[in-house]
C-alpha cells in the first residue's frame, strides 16, 4: 500500500518528503486555509517538487460541470503531476469523464458509499477517496466500506485506484492495508505516529547505554 500526505502544509511535506515514504500527497481548501496558504497556486506547484514523480491531489470548490472543468484545467495546467479532486456528484462524475478525455487525471471525493465508488469509476476516475473516518464519527464502519469498494473494484477488475482518507489513527491505517487499499493518505501527525512503538525507544536506549559501556563512559 502506498502512503500519502494529507496535507497543504510545505514544512510538513518537506519533511516526509526526507523520509522517503511518500508516494503522493492530497491537499483540498481546508488544508490550505489551515496552513496559511494566500495563493494555492504557488503551493501546489512546490509541493510538485518536493515530492517529484507523485500524485498530488488538488480539489475544486466549483459545483456545475463547466466551473468544475474550467477550474480543474487551471489546476492540472501547475504541472503534470497534479491530480484533480472531484466531488462525486453528477455534475462532477459529468466532468470526471470529460476531464479523463482531456489527458487530465482526477480523484473522486467524498465517497461514503461502495455505490459512489462503483459511479465514480465507471466515470473513469483515477482514483476514489472512500473517507474512514467521518464515517467512523457517525457509527459506520469506514474501513468496511474500503474492503466493500476492494472487493467490488477487484471483482470486477476496475482500473481506479482506492485512496483510503480522513484517516485519524495509526490503526486505520493498518486496516486499511488489511482492506486492500491501493493508497492511505494520513495527516502529518498520524504519519509521525507510524513510526513509534515504545519497545523500538527502549531498544534504541539500550543499545545507547551498551555502546557507551563498550567505550567505558
Amino acid at each position: 500500500m502506498k502512503i500519502f500526505l494529507d496535507s497543504a502544509d510545505l514544512k510538513e511535506v518537506r519533511t516526509a518528503a526526507g523520509w522517503g515514504v511518500l508516494s503522493g500527497v492530497t491537499t483540498n481548501p481546508t488544508l490550505a486555509a489551515k496552513a496559511g496558504a494566500r495563493d494555492f497556486k504557488s503551493v501546489l506547484a512546490e509541493i510538485c517538487q518536493l515530492v517529484p514523480g507523485a500524485a498530488i491531489s488538488a480539489e475544486v470548490v466549483s459545483s456545475d460541470t463547466d466551473s468544475m472543468l474550467n477550474e480543474a484545467r487551471e489546476l492540472a495546467a501547475v504541472d503534470p503531476q497534479v491530480v484533480v479532486k472531484i466531488p462525486v456528484t453528477p455534475d462532477g462524475l459529468a466532468a470526471v469523464r470529460q476531464l479523463g478525455q482531456e489527458g487530465i487525471r482526477t480523484n473522486v471525493t467524498l465517497v461514503f458509499s461502495t455505490a459512489q465508488a462503483i459511479l465514480a469509476a465507471a466515470a473513469g476516475a483515477d482514483f476514489v477517496s472512500p473517507f474512514v473516518g467521518r464515517l467512523d464519527d457517525r457509527g459506520e464502519d469506514g474501513l468496511g466500506l474500503v474492503g466493500e469498494i476492494m472487493k467490488v473494484f477487484n471483482t470486477y477488475r476496475y482500473a481506479t485506484e482506492v485512496i483510503a482518507a480522513s484517516i485519524r489513527t495509526p490503526r486505520q491505517v493498518v486496516g486499511a492495508a488489511l482492506a486492500g487499499a491501493h493508497i492511505a493518505t494520513v495527516p502529518f501527525k498520524v504519519l509521525q505516529r507510524l513510526f513509534e512503538h515504545p519497545l523500538t525507544a527502549q531498544g534504541i536506549e539500550r543499545f545507547r547505554a551498551d555502546w557507551e559501556l563498550l567505550q567505558g563512559r
